[in-house]
């Protein structure tokens, strides 16, 4: 794994000063419904920061999660309360403290990143210590259905290298072993990982492990609710075991040991690529495993969590492929690999 190396901000102090700061929340329809064990949605919901000195602007997505209590009035009110701040000097890295990690400091961080690269003319993964990104594979997600439903969608995607399913459904229509066989019957092919949302429980862990293991799954992620997954520490887990709920920044790293194997950082939770990186030098000298992931987001999202993917061992960034409509100068993705942003989307 490429090590790490979070560099102080390169940002001229004289350019810190008068930031100034647009926010511009937005919708963007989904193909279709994105389904998971709490439910469906028909859009994506996100927050943009725009930060401004006079002659360059950097930009920022994130996106506000009710699973953790955000909403966009929430996320906006965040942001606004530290702009005072922004014109006495806020740096990316004093922005670390003013913040708790969560969306409102994930979309500030890549902005600052975004405006710090245009101000020195230099990409964001050299200032980030980072060798040049190359194209990855990223997983393609099937949406929580019936086992029918999601037979139909994985045919229509077995062509990809990398599947991630939704599953933690009730036990209608044989349950999740029954959508974990009829996934991998139409995908045979296909490198399988299981996200179940917290939607498993003890009773069922160890059956649906091994419908898991059956299916040669790679990877399952967060079958226990955050907080109620003490049970992952006494089972011999056939399979690796991530964290997602329970991962959030690196101080929820020591809670994670011995009950799982990997984490998947997305900066939406860490509070932007600036911890995000930090985390995942400290979660693979813990001995973890790293997944790169994302909320369903479009490329100005995706973008700066292509750098943490560099390092990765699991990629999933393909919330630009659930939407009907991603934004200009998106990422481009064919077949399973997705590539690096250019400078005129981000970084």
């Amino acid at each position: 794994m490429t090590e790490i190396q979070v560099l102080p901000p390169k940002l001229p102090h004289k350019l810190t000063r008068n930031l100034t700061l647009t926010l511009s929340p937005e919708r963007w329809p989904i193909a279709g419904s994105f389904a998971i064990s709490r439910g469906a949605k028909t859009e994506a919901v996100v927050v943009v920061a725009e930060l401004g000195n006079g002659q360059q602007r950097g930009r920022g997505e994130c996106v506000p999660y009710a699973r953790y209590g955000e909403s966009v009035e929430s996320v906006t009110m965040a942001i606004e309360a530290i702009r005072p701040r922004l014109t006495q000097g806020l740096t990316r890295e004093a922005l670390q403290t003013a913040l708790p990690p969560g969306a409102a400091r994930n979309a500030l961080d890549c902005a600052f990143w975004d405006l710090e690269a245009k101000a020195s003319h230099r990409p964001v993964h050299e200032l980030a210590g980072l060798p040049a990104p190359h194209e990855l594979i990223t997983a393609f997600t099937i949406s929580l259905g019936t086992p029918a439903e999601m037979a139909a969608v994985a045919r229509k995607s077995a062509g990809r290298t990398l599947l991630k399913i939704k599953l933690g459904g009730n036990d209608s229509h044989g349950g999740d072993p029954a959508r974990i066989a009829a996934v991998r019957a139409s995908a045979r092919q296909s490198a399988l990982i299981v996200d179940a949302n917290e939607g498993w429980n003890e009773g069922n862990l160890a059956a649906n492990l091994a419908a898991c293991a059956r299916a040669d799954v790679v990877l399952v992620e967060q079958p226990l609710p955050e907080g109620q997954d003490g049970a992952l520490a006494r089972l011999v887990r056939p399979i690796p075991v991530c964290a997602d709920e329970s991962a959030h920044d690196r101080s929820s790293l020591p809670s994670l040991a011995g009950k799982y194997d990997a984490v998947n950082i997305k900066l939406d939770k860490a509070g932007g690529m600036t911890e995000a990186l930090a985390m995942a030098k400290a979660a693979s000298q813990a001995g973890f495993a790293i997944m790169a992931g994302c909320m369903v987001a479009t490329s100005l999202a995706m973008a700066p969590a292509m750098l943490l993917a560099q390092v990765a061992h699991f990629v999933d960034l393909d919330g630009p492929l659930l939407l009907a409509k991603d934004r200009a100068n998106g990422l481009r993705y064919t077949d399973s690999l997705v590539y690096p942003a250019t400078q005129e989307l981000w970084g």
